[in-house]
């Protein structure tokens, strides 16, 4: 994945910064990759990013966006609304549910020979 910010604007009242982004790859990527290459591109954690909106205009593969990076977090769920954190929370990688025990299964009975 190509990802360039096309620009950053400091926004001091929110302590965030606000970022234009286009990635180019050949389909839509997701929201996660990106939210991932941003820390990654920013030097900041991922519950600091939040990716507020991604477009691909159809034929190209490109895609532009915007994003959200907050110096602290609890400041973004403060600020954000509530279904842009949803949509990030499900992007991200859910931690792997730990696999509940098999249960033993019960021995077969043994067949009787029926009696006359």
């Amino acid at each position: 994945m190509k990802l360039i910010l096309t620009s950053t604007k400091t926004n001091p009242l929110f302590k965030r910064r606000e970022v234009e982004f286009k990635v180019e790859e050949p389909s839509t990527p997701s929201r996660s990759s990106v939210r991932i290459e941003l820390a990654v591109a920013l030097r900041v954690e991922l519950n600091q990013v939040y990716v507020r909106e991604m477009k691909t205009k159809s034929g190209t593969r490109t895609t532009v966006g915007v994003a959200h990076v907050y110096e602290d977090p609890k400041m973004a769920l403060k600020v954000e609304p509530k279904h842009i954190i949803e949509r990030n929370m499900s992007a991200a990688p859910a931690e792997p549910e730990p696999k509940p025990e098999p249960k033993p299964e019960p021995e077969p009975e043994e067949e009787k020979p029926e009696e006359e």
